[in-house]
């Protein structure tokens, strides 16, 4: 069998395919290798607003903005002008020991004024996984600056999804991120994920549901010891894990706990910020007060790798105070602060501005938000949810109560299959079919999307039957 597979993938991709050259070159992330070199990979060629087109010319429209990052949609002339320009200017600058340029500080300036806490200084990076890896190591450093050398562990949550780093893939809480890896690290805790639907006890109301799980937060805090936790992250919807909307109630009872406790909220933004759930960020949309902030993807809406990390004035206080000890603050990449990618980033933002990207997306939220919803009565579907422009839809086997399909059964992926068929990119996270598609999306658009999507939920439906 695997022979015959290898001579059929030989006569669809022949050698000197980008197909072949991919299955015979690459190592790719999040993937089922095995199932990739028994099927080959799609190739993307090119794209333009909110459509893409592979190497055989068919036309999609983009429902996951890429991977949640491409708030502007593709092709916009003025950020490649802007990237060509600080090339040819000052095509790299560091910003190690006391150097910088003109585009992070402006970038840096820009996003403090953005930001929905009293943010202090900004730490750049190139991932959201590196952001949050950076998180917890100032998290560590800062503890240790103020004399609380206990105070190093990092609650998240289940379903929860932060990068892939050591550090910050051990705060993800999804087991395919940790699975032979050796993660979590020992500094990490897990907590409940806040999904009423999937996480409830029989007979259980939102209210009781959420003071189950903060009760079992503070718990956590107090078996563990206050003293030796210095945070808690979470994106305000959670994204990967499934486009999980907590609970109304839940952040304010969580923020409640962390302040009982003396304990830091980090709240990770990378894919809720910049205007997916109709606000600036999520924090806002969540009723949310950070400590501390991580954005990534919309921040240059992907068109090229940057990250930051927003920190309190207080935190940087303590950081130069122990200058005199510790001599050099001993973190930072080599593409901190990339000229190039903050130019790109500050040019995003002011389009975004220029644009009302954030009312918009709001506006067009609203009728997204309507036709996600009018899926509730299918067959299928156990459970709307999402926020602004981005949603997810849970396939079940039975509805009431919830009986979810086995996960060697593959209808999430079959129903992701069958909208690709249909020219619709979305993404299934087992079965909860994600989308979050680009925020320059038009009402016109949002009624292609859905039109797509019944489509392909119904070709499952049949499938199944």
């Amino acid at each position: 069998m695997a022979e015959e597979r290898a001579n059929a993938l030989h006569n669809e991709f022949p050698p000197g395919s980008i197909e072949a050259k991919d299955l015979e070159h690459l190592l790719h992330p999040t993937t089922n290798l095995k199932l990739h070199a028994e099927h080959g990979p799609s190739v993307h060629e090119r794209a333009e607003g909110v459509y893409l087109w592979d190497n055989h010319g068919k036309q999609y429209l983009e429902g996951m903005a890429g991977l949640w990052c491409t708030a502007l949609g593709y092709g916009r002339e003025e950020l490649a002008e802007v990237a060509a320009e600080q090339m040819k200017k000052l095509s790299y600058s560091q910003l190690f020991a006391g150097k910088t340029n003109e585009s992070s500080v402006l970038l840096a300036e820009k996003l403090k004024a953005m930001a929905p806490f009293d943010a202090g200084r900004v730490f750049y990076g190139l991932s959201g996984s590196d952001a949050n890896d950076t998180q917890v190591k100032l998290m560590w450093y800062y503890n240790n600056a103020v004399g609380r050398p206990e105070k190093k562990k990092i609650i998240s949550r289940k379903k929860g999804y932060h990068g892939v780093t050591v550090a910050s893939g051990s705060l993800t809480g999804l087991p395919p991120f940790h699975n032979a890896f050796d993660l979590p690290l020992p500094h990490v805790l897990h907590t409940d994920c806040p999904h009423y639907y999937s996480e409830a006890e029989s007979g259980e109301t939102e209210t009781e549901f959420v003071d189950r799980i903060v009760n079992s937060l503070e718990d956590l805090i107090v078996r563990e010891g206050a003293d030796t936790i210095a945070a808690f992250i979470a994106e305000p919807i959670l994204g990967a894990g499934g486009v999980i909307v907590p609970p109304p109630g839940y952040y304010e009872k969580v923020q409640a706990v962390l302040q009982k406790h003396d304990i830091f909220f980090i709240d990770d933004e990378v894919i809720c910020g910049f205007g997916r759930t109709g606000n600036a960020f999520g924090a806002e949309t969540m009723g949310i007060t950070p400590t501390t902030m991580s954005v990534a993807k919309a921040l240059s809406s992907a068109y090229l790798p940057i990250s930051a990390v927003l920190v309190p004035e207080f935190m940087h206080d303590a950081f130069a105070a122990k200058s005199d000890e510790l001599g050099v603050f001993g973190h930072g990449f080599t593409y901190s602060g990339h000229p190039v990618c903050a130019a790109v980033a500050l040019k995003n933002l002011e389009i975004m501005e220029e644009m009302d990207l954030f009312n918009h997306a709001a506006r067009v939220g609203r009728a997204f938000q309507e036709r996600l919803h009018s899926f509730a009565d299918h067959p299928l579907v156990g459970e709307t949810r999402g926020a602004g422009l981005i949603g997810g839809i849970e396939l079940v086997k039975e509805k009431e109560p919830r009986v979810p399909f086995a996960a060697k059964e593959g209808v999430g992926a079959y129903c992701s299959a069958a909208c690709a068929e249909e020219g619709l990119i979305v993404r299934n996270m087992g079965d909860t079919i994600a989308f979050c598609p680009p925020l320059i999306i038009t009402d016109e658009q949002v009624d292609e999307l859905f039109t797509k999507f019944a489509t392909g939920l119904d070709k499952t439906l049949n499938w199944l039957r």
